[in-house]
């Protein structure tokens, strides 16, 4: 399964601490962003994906996100 999500993320930094942050609690998911994207999307590659645990996430750390639909 894959989710894609629209970031107000902006820093090489800010994604590598998200993605971080994401892997403690999504283990053997595939996590990575595309901060050239106007969307500053998100990807998420994994068996099992909460969009919401996700977005409160990002959320906590001062980020906006959203599904893409």
């Amino acid at each position: 399964m894959i989710e894609v999500f629209k970031t107000n993320v902006q820093e090489v930094d800010q994604s590598k601490m998200i993605v971080g942050k994401l892997l403690e609690h999504f283990p053997n998911s595939i996590i990575n962003f595309d901060l050239e994207d106007c969307d500053k999307i998100l990807r998420i590659h994994s068996s099992s994906i909460s969009n919401k645990k996700i977005i409160e996430l990002l959320d906590s750390y001062g980020f906006q996100c959203e599904v893409l639909l």
